[in-house]
This record gives structure tokens, C-alpha cells and sequence, in this order.
């Protein structure tokens, strides 16, 4: 053997004291572990006892220090076992493939191994961080340091979770010794925006921005940089990073919950530029399924730890974790905590919106290139019938988007958001491009305003899309912006107050993700900045045009396989990696229809993007690459069942090859889009009707009750208000704050505001004023749930009227008072009408009282009366 032939070698059959072992391991001339070899197809787990065996029994002269023989793989053709005896508690774990020498001699030279340094990791400082936040951190520690190889951690939209993963990742390179992290993140502008966060984050207690101690890259077309410690990326340019590959930035734009899913895995190859050790960790971030199925291998293909970060698990993401749900930070309890605030759904409808609507043959219409946008008019031959389903797809209907816009108009200043002037941040969720043009132009006739009021975000915007969303979160205006998915997900626009739905969404995912835009807080002073009449933000509101929050939805986006599928999703899943053989079916004859149907301009052109195949070919491609005749020639009908599988798999790829051009998928689908939409200009539309959602309302109503029935027996401020004989006489500020505080906690995530609202919502007419905010809302709540109060009011307000009917009683009683003595009881007025009780000792720490000479003062006014008077008053008051 020559242990000089490079830095590491493998010596075969290498004999130890209990038989030879299948492959000794050396690095920079030092014996330092085993390779236990099997055939493929074996199950390895039970050979690391044998090859633990071997590494005991390993010359022990050629061991200079202990511990140095300590690396252990078992290996087959398909799976490879590996386990470092340095680490505490030494567990085998699947790899990608064996490790780089190097990095095996550099483990051999650190004290203790990545996983023994996190054992020992010092304590969270909370300093700037959310209580869920720290929750969070600790929770991933400990399941690293159990070494579990993943964990997921549930967290609210807007409680910060990339804010969590830049704390984790601070202290895991500052104590743990990790030496990268790689942060998937959906889409190229999350990206960016996750970017900018850690660079300016700034770890506690060292006074220094995270970019002045660590490099942080977003990883883009050239590659790893080898200096960077935080990497941030789509997880479609780690692939292409890693099988060379290429991707255009465009193709990183769109979310992966509006893309098609290929049922085709990504598979890749070891890349000697990128071992499998180049991450330490990996943190996933929101990121659709598709991530831990379609796109798994990339995962799988480091050996790190994997975290994962969402608001919404679904059951496929639980199950790639492993169900190790670390921590979990709902959007109630967000909402209840401070974090988020709640929402109210106005349902607006109409009855184009409801049922469609049909012009009669005469009628001249609109008819709009989809790709120029240059109109022609056609008249009607026979009566042309629409669905609510074809809206704004193969018919565009102006009077139905204006309608839905003056109603919220109309509604803004009276029902929405009562006492405003200005129009709230506004987000309106369009279908595509083509309807967020159209969306935009009315939202400035509606409102009479001009381009600044409202623009369009998208990536076909023509201005810079992240500068508009810059605008739109910090400056006055826009008012409105209209998007399709570029602010769907992860982009904070804090001072939002509404989201109008235009379009319907199918995945339960991407609807609490699209929501959550709303959900974000903002300081008063903030929100004014850009809305300067807004008091406060305490909700936003989801305006629901099309039944968004009505329909249907499914945990997971399923693949398609309707026959009726469109054209452009198509051919985008063709490019992603679908291969079934009515896909390719489908797609050719639509590429020889729309042979048929195009100029000669537009041929030429697909014959120069496509490198000289025309559409007849394109199309003759997929078919040939299904066609078992065709396939016939190109391996023998007696081959084995393998082999045709591959044959037919390589001409599918040939195939599909041409069409992983963006360029070519684009043309095509302009081409395609040139097929006329009609623009419905005659048919008039009008609201069905339009309020606010008695469903949550209702909901939030019954949840109180249950809770109610539930803990009457336990609860002190129940059992009084319950009347119950063995209750104490009188309530207490400790006793109703125990009640708000039960409230709040799971199950029940309750605020006293939303239960308010919520009976103003199905019986206004029983509910006069709003609530004072205080804690005096709950006992007013509470015997108007029993029935002990015909109608809700703020007790400040009743327990006017009860004041002055207490001091005409003790007028006719002969106890009459000074002006200055009346101020003090209406003083102690006040502090019952919001603390529900007064007790001696507030009278020294209450400003109100404390001002104006405290106890001592009030014993001169009232004497030995004032502590009778105190429990008469509150009786008198509260009772």
C-alpha cells in the first residue's frame, strides 16, 4: 500500500485482530476508520456492529492517539451508513456519499465533534426576542443536540421566523463551530429579502452588524462562494449549482405554490465542487411541498441537520420531519399575544360574479389580443354565454370588477373603517397579469385618482417591482396595489388594513400564507406615517369577491391530469418534469392545432428560439417518444422490460429537452395567447350583497359560550356573576383578570375586543357603543352572554346613569357633598367603570387619586367612612 497516494486512502482487506476488515481508511498517513462493504440491495443497520468490531480491532500500532480510529461506513451500491464514534452517543446516519479526506483529517484536528460542541451550548439571550422566539431557538438546540436529523418549528406569519433562523444561525456559528448554512427560501425576492435580514441583524452582546462577522451570499449563477458562512437560495438554484444545470433568474421569480408540479424526483449526482459536507445545516423556510417530494434528493443530499419554518404545516411536511414539531406559535395565540392582529371577512356579491351572464346575438363586442392588447370589434352571430369560472380567463368583464370596486368605495368610510377619510394600504389579489392590468385601470376611475394611487405589482410591471413594493410599504402612495403572487407570500407590507380577493385560491397553504400579508402589526406613529388618519391598527380586513373564503381547498396542490388542462400549465409541467404519456399526447396535438391556426411571422419566430424546429416537430417529437412503433426501432421488442423502460425514458427526455428553454415556453405561450379574449362591455352587473362574514362572528360567539359553560365552576369572577351561593359577595380586579388571562390560553385564544365585535356583527341593535378596552368588557360581556343584560355596553357608560341615581339616594338620606368631595367620587367613579373594583391601597399608587393628595387626602375628605363608602359605591356601580 501506498499511503502517500494522495491525502486519503483506502487500503482493501485490511487485516485486523478479528478478520479483515473490507477497507481501512487513512488520511494525511493516519489510520482513522472502516468501510464495511455490502452487495446492493442489503440492509446495512445491522453490519455497524461488525464494523465497530473492526475499528477495536485495528492494529493498535498504527494508532498514535486515542480516538484516532473512529470513523465508521457502511456502504451497499444504493446507501451509504456512516457514524463518527467521537460523537456522544454515537448513532449511524444515512449519507449521500463519503466524505472528503479533508474533511475527515480537519475533524480528527477540532477537540470535540460539531455534535458533542452543541451539547454545550450557552443559554438563549432574550434580549430583543419574542417569547416564541426563544421557544423556538431552545427547542431546535435540544433536538440537535439529540441528534434528530430534523425538526420543524410552527410559527405564525409576521412573529419573525427568519429573524429565529438568524439567531439560531448566529449561535451555531459562534459556538457550535458550524461552518455554513444554507436558507432555502421560496422565490428569488424572498430570497433578497432574507438576504438584507441577516445583514443587518445584530447578535447580542457583540455591537457589531452579522455582516461584519460572518459573509453572507445570496447564491446566484456562479456558484459557491467558499468564504460565505450564511448562503441564501431557492432551492431551484441549489440545483442547478449542483448538476451544472442552468436557470434563468426569471425562472426563480414565481412561487412554487402558483408553478405546476412535476411528479418527476430531481435527481443529482455527486459533485466533487460541492461535497456532501458543505452545509452544516439547512433551513427551509415556507417553502411549498413540492420541496420535500419533486425536489427531495437535494435535501438529502447534504449531511446536515434540516430545519424547517411555516405558519401552516401540511401533512406531507410533517411527515418529512418526522413529526418533530419542536415548537409551535399559532396565528391565534399571535394574534391574542400581540404579535398579529385578527381579521374580519366582508363578502361582497354580485350577480355576474354569482352566475355568469349572456350577451345576445347583435351585439358588437371588444375582442383584445392577449399578447398586444390591441382590440377589434366582432359582432355577435349567436348569444354568447359565460360562467362565473371563465371571468377575467376567456371573458373579461369591466362592469363586474367596478361594481366590486364601488362597493368598496361606498362601504370604506361607513361600514369598513366608519370616522376615516383616507383609503387604507390596500392589496388586491388578481388571476394574472392581463386581469391586474385591467384591475388597475378601473381601481383609478372608480376612485377618481390618478397613476400614483395605484399601481400594478407584478414582474411584468415595467418599473422595478421591488422598488414599488418599497413605496407601497413606506410611502403614502400608492393606495392600492394590485399583485398576482409577487406579495402572496413572505413580503412585509406592515401598514396594510385590507385585502380584496379577486381571484380564488385552492390550496389551504397559499390562502393562509396570502392572508397573513394583513396580519403584520405596526405602531401607531407608524401606520400614520403612511395613513394619517388611521388611530391604530387593531385588524385588517379580507374583502371576499369571489368566495375565496367559501371554496374548497385542498392541503396540497394535487398535479392536474385533466385532459382540459390549460395550455400554459402544460407546457410549464412538461418543463418541470412531467412525463406521462397524456401529457405528451395532450401537448402535441396542441402544438399541431396551433400549427394550423399561426402566421408566418410567428413560425419563423419559433423556429429561431427553438434552434430549428418548427411546431410540426416539436409536436412529432412527443409523439414519437410515446409511439411504441417509433420506439420499436429503437430497441428490440424481446429486450428486457428495463431496458425498454430506458429507451422510452430517453426519448421522453429527448423530447422534452427543447421545451426547458424559458425562452421558447414564452414565445409559445404569447403565441398561443394571441387566441382572442372577448370583452364583455354590455352586460351591466349589480351587488347581490354585500357584509360583514356571520360565520367567524358566530364561531367566536360559541367558542365564548362553550367557555362559559365550561368553567363557570372554576373561575371566582364566573361564579359571582353567575350568582352561585357559595361565591364570594364581590368582584375583584384579580379575579376578572384571571378570567382574561383564562380567556386567552388554549384552547380558547379569546380576546375580549373580537367578542365584542363579533355580537356586533349578528345583533347590532343590541350592542350600543364599542368597548372601553378595558377590563371591565369581560363582566359586561359575560351577563350579556347569560342574559343577565338586554343589551352590551361599555360599563363606563352604564354605571353613569347608577352614579347619579346613588348621589339622588343619598341626597333624600340627608348626606349631601362638597364640589371637591363630588370630584373625588366621580374620580372613584371612573376607576370602578375600568378596574370593576377600588380598593384603599389604590388611592396611593393610582395617578388619578395619587395627584390629588392620596389617602391621607381622601380620609381628611370622607373620614371613617370613605372604606364603607368605597364597597357601597362599588356595590352601587358595578353590582
Amino acid at each position: 500500500m501506498n499511503l502517500g497516494a494522495g491525502p486519503g486512502v483506502a487500503v482493501r482487506e485490511f487485516q485486523t485482530a478479528s478478520g479483515p476488515v473490507d477497507y481501512a481508511l487513512f488520511v494525511g498517513r493516519r489510520l482513522c476508520g472502516v468501510i464495511e462493504a455490502k452487495a446492493g440491495g442489503t440492509t446495512l443497520s445491522g453490519f455497524a456492529e461488525q464494523a465497530e468490531r473492526y475499528i477495536s480491532d485495528l492494529p493498535r500500532h498504527l494508532i498514535r492517539e486515542e480516538g484516532q480510529a473512529r470513523f465508521e461506513y457502511v456502504a451497499s451500491a444504493t446507501e451509504t451508513l456512516f457514524r463518527d464514534h467521537a460523537d456522544p452517543s454515537p448513532a449511524s446516519r444515512r449519507v449521500f456519499t463519503f466524505h472528503r479526506p479533508e474533511t475527515l483529517e480537519r475533524w480528527l484536528s477540532e477537540p470535540a465533534t460539531l455534535r458533542g460542541r452543541i451539547q454545550s451550548l450557552p443559554a438563549v439571550v432574550p434580549d430583543g426576542l419574542r417569547a416564541c422566539q426563544v421557544g423556538a431557538v431552545a427547542g431546535l438546540e435540544k433536538s440537535m443536540a439529540e441528534n434528530q436529523p430534523r425538526a420543524l418549528v410552527q410559527m405564525a406569519t409576521g412573529a419573525g421566523k427568519t429573524f429565529t433562523a438568524c439567531t439560531l444561525s448566529y449561535r451555531l456559528l459562534a459556538h457550535a463551530g458550524f461552518k455554513r448554512i444554507l436558507f432555502l427560501a421560496d422565490r428569488a425576492n424572498l430570497v433578497r429579502q432574507t438576504r438584507d435580514e441577516y445583514l443587518a441583524y445584530r447578535p447580542p452582546g457583540t455591537g457589531r452588524s452579522f455582516s461584519e462577522i460572518y459573509n453572507v451570499q445570496k447564491l446566484g449563477p456562479a456558484g459557491l462562494d467558499k468564504d460565505a458562512q450564511i448562503v441564501v437560495a431557492t432551492i431551484q438554484r441549489v440545483y442547478s449549482v449542483l448538476t451544472g444545470k442552468e436557470l434563468s433568474e426569471e425562472d426563480e421569480e414565481g412561487s412554487a405554490f402558483e408553478a405546476p408540479r412535476a411528479d418527476t424526483e430531481r435527481l443529482v449526482a455527486y459533485n466533487p465542487a460541492i461535497p456532501i459536507e458543505t452545509f452544516d445545516l439547512v433551513i427551509t423556510d415556507e417553502c411549498h411541498r413540492s420541496i420535500y417530494g419533486t425536489w427531495r434528493q437535494v435535501l438529502d443530499y447534504f449531511d446536515a441537520f434540516i430545519v424547517g419554518l411555516t405558519a401552516t404545516p401540511s401533512p406531507h411536511t410533517m411527515g418529512f420531519f418526522q413529526r418533530n414539531l419542536v415548537a409551535q406559535y399559532p396565528y391565534e395565540r399571535s394574534v391574542v399575544d400581540g404579535v398579529n392582529v385578527g381579521f374580519e371577512i366582508f363578502r361582497i356579491r354580485t350577480e355576474i360574479g354569482e352566475r355568469g351572464s349572456t350577451v345576445k346575438a347583435g351585439y358588437d363586442l371588444p375582442v383584445r389580443d392577449k399578447r398586444t392588447r390591441a382590440e377589434r370589434y366582432e359582432t355577435l352571430s349567436e348569444d354568447f354565454s359565460y360562467t362565473p369560472d371563465q371571468i377575467d380567463r376567456s371573458v373579461l368583464v369591466p362592469n363586474q370588477i367596478r361594481t366590486v370596486l364601488e362597493t368598496y368605495r361606498d362601504t370604506l368610510f361607513t361600514e369598513l373603517f366608519p370616522g376615516r377619510s383616507e383609503v387604507p394600504k390596500t392589496l388586491i389579489f388578481a388571476k394574472d397579469d392581463h386581469h391586474a392590468e385591467e384591475i388597475t385601470l378601473i381601481v383609478r376611475e372608480v376612485f377618481g385618482k390618478g397613476n400614483d394611487f395605484a399601481k400594478k405589482i407584478t414582474y411584468n410591471s415595467g418599473a422595478d417591482p421591488e422598488e414599488l413594493i418599497r413605496r407601497f410599504r413606506n410611502d403614502y402612495n400608492p393606495r392600492i396595489a394590485v399583485t398576482v403572487d409577487m406579495i402572496a407570500t413572505g413580503t412585509d407590507v406592515k401598514p396594510l388594513e385590507v385585502l380584496i380577493f379577486l381571484r380564488d385560491v385552492r390550496s389551504e397553504l397559499y390562502f393562509e400564507q396570502m392572508k397573513g400579508r394583513g396580519a403584520r402589526t405596526i405602531s401607531p406613529e407608524k401606520l400614520r406615517e403612511v395613513t394619517p388618519d388611521a388611530e391604530a391598527k387593531t385588524r385588517f380586513v379580507l374583502i371576499d369577491a369571489v368566495g375565496v373564503s367559501e371554496s374548497l381547498k385542498t392541503v396540497s396542490q394535487p398535479l392536474e391530469r385533466d385532459r382540459k388542462i390549460g395550455f400554459d400549465r402544460l407546457i410549464d409541467e412538461i418543463a418541470a418534469g412531467r412525463r406521462d404519456d397524456d401529457a405528451f399526447a395532450t401537448l402535441a396535438a396542441r402544438l399541431a392545432a396551433l400549427d394550423r391556426r399561426i402566421g408566418d411571422k410567428d413560425r419563423a419566430a419559433i423556429v429561431k428560439a427553438s434552434g430549428g424546429v418548427d411546431l410540426a416537430g416539436l409536436a412529432s417529437r412527443l409523439l414519437d417518444a410515446i409511439d411504441p412503433d417509433v420506439l420499436a426501432t429503437r430497441v428490440p421488442a424481446d429486450a428486457p422490460a428495463p431496458e425498454q423502460t430506458k429507451a422510452k425514458d430517453a426519448a421522453k427526455e429527448h423530447a422534452a429537452a427543447l421545451f426547458d428553454d424559458p425562452a421558447l415556453r414564452r414565445l409559445l405561450k404569447e403565441v398561443k395567447a394571441a387566441a382572442d379574449i372577448r370583452i364583455d362591455t354590455i352586460s351591466t352587473d349589480a351587488v347581490v350583497s354585500s357584509g360583514w362574514d356571520a360565520g367567524k362572528a358566530a364561531d367566536t360567539i360559541d367558542r365564548f359560550k362553550r367557555f362559559l359553560d365550561e368553567r363557570r365552576d372554576e373561575l371566582v369572577a364566573l361564579q359571582i356573576l353567575y350568582r352561585q351561593p357559595y361565591a364570594q359577595r364581590r368582584l375583584t380586579y384579580d379575579a376578572v383578570d384571571d378570567l382574561r388571562e383564562a380567556l386567552r390560553r388554549p384552547p380558547w385564544l379569546l380576546e375580549p375586543v373580537d367578542i365584542w365585535r363579533a355580537y356586533k356583527r349578528l345583533s347590532a341593535e343590541k350592542v350600543r357603543g364599542n368597548p372601553a378596552g378595558t377590563l371591565a368588557d369581560i363582566v359586561m360581556l359575560v351577563r350579556y352572554a347569560i342574559g343577565e343584560a338586554q343589551s352590551l355596553e361599555s360599563l363606563p357608560a352604564v354605571i353613569a346613569g347608577r352614579f347619579n341615581l346613588w348621589l339622588g339616594r343619598e341626597e333624600k338620606a340627608g348626606r349631601t357633598y362638597t364640589d371637591e368631595q363630588r370630584s373625588w367620587l366621580m374620580a372613584i367613579r371612573d376607576h370602578i367603570g375600568v378596574n370593576v373594583e377600588i380598593r384603599p391601597e389604590d388611592m396611593m399608587d393610582a395617578p388619578e387619586f395619587s395627584g390629588r393628595g392620596g389617602i391621607v387626602k381622601a380620609r381628611t375628605l370622607f373620614g371613617a367612612r370613605l372604606p364603607g363608602l368605597l364597597d357601597e359605591l362599588t356595590d352601587a356601580l358595578v353590582a
